[in-house]
């Protein structure tokens, strides 16, 4: 067994939420060796004709991943992982953490149709780049997650970040969403966020900008904390294939920042 390989535990848990084998047509691979094949690949960040042969043609892997990226099977994957750890009490939804990382592409990452826009590339002061706009639990463990172009600012992807990571609940009822608190640094001090926090009934622990003022009464120890979703961003580039973006497509990239939250 590899080390990147699932584990029997991990094993355990995702078989049952993966779609059937296919009985008719072609041999269909098995789903932990092809899973095993893409997390070799999302871990080493190598080109898909260097996969190793224990997983099979590299071919057949990429097809899997493509096809389930497409048809939103990973996200789905997240979802019910999220929803069974949220029955055991793991995901803390007394405070949540925002922040934004900047992912560099690699050259080949360029020339998708569409244009950079809608691959959520960008130029930016630091060059040519996607940024990451992270939500994580009072733990550290990954919510929700958005992609834009480097130049983009992190205050403009608060409320998209806010309107996903809905967990669905064991009994009937509207799926979870709102955490009592939300924490983030100065990049996300402006009147508009606060007041969206605020109609949402969620408070802000957010620093104000040197020409805001001071805010009064400012939970200076539940700030020191933020360092749970630095060290978030920390462990998911690790994984090469997050840490750079080698996918001209941004629902590919999409898909491998996917699973590494699934391994979280």
């Amino acid at each position: 067994m590899c080390r990147h390989d699932l584990t029997d535990e991990q094993w355990n848990r995702l078989a049952p939420l993966l779609p059937q084998q296919q009985t008719r047509g072609r041999p269909y691979h098995d789903h932990r060796t092809v899973l095993n094949g893409i997390l070799w690949i999302l871990a080493t960040g190598a080109p898909w004709r260097d996969l190793p042969e224990r997983y099979g043609k590299w071919n057949s892997v990429y097809v899997r991943f493509r096809r389930w990226t497409l048809t939103g099977i990973w996200r789905s994957l997240l979802h019910q992982l999220q929803g069974e750890a949220d029955l055991r009490g793991q995901l803390d939804w007394s405070r949540h953490f925002v922040d934004s990382t900047v992912i560099r592409p690699h050259q080949c990452a360029a020339g998708a149709k569409g244009g950079q826009q809608h691959q959520a590339l960008g130029r930016s002061r630091g060059g040519f780049s996607t940024k990451l706009h992270l939500r994580a639990d009072g733990q550290g463990k990954p919510i929700a997650f958005v992609l834009s172009g480097g130049e983009r600012h992190e205050a403009k992807f608060l409320e998209p970040l806010m309107n996903l990571g809905r967990i669905k609940r064991a009994a009937q009822g509207r799926p979870r969403s709102r955490p009592h608190v939300i924490i983030g640094d100065k990049g996300y001090s402006y009147p508009s966020l606060r007041r969206l926090l605020r109609l949402r009934r969620i408070r802000a622990v957010i620093p104000a900008r040197r020409d805001q003022g001071k805010i009064r009464h400012f939970d200076h120890a539940a700030y020191r904390d933020r360092n749970k979703i630095e060290r978030l961003v920390n462990r998911l580039k690790r994984h090469r294939r997050v840490a750079t973006r080698f996918d001209k497509l941004a629902a590919q990239y999409e898909g491998w920042v996917t699973l590494a939250s699934m391994l979280e």
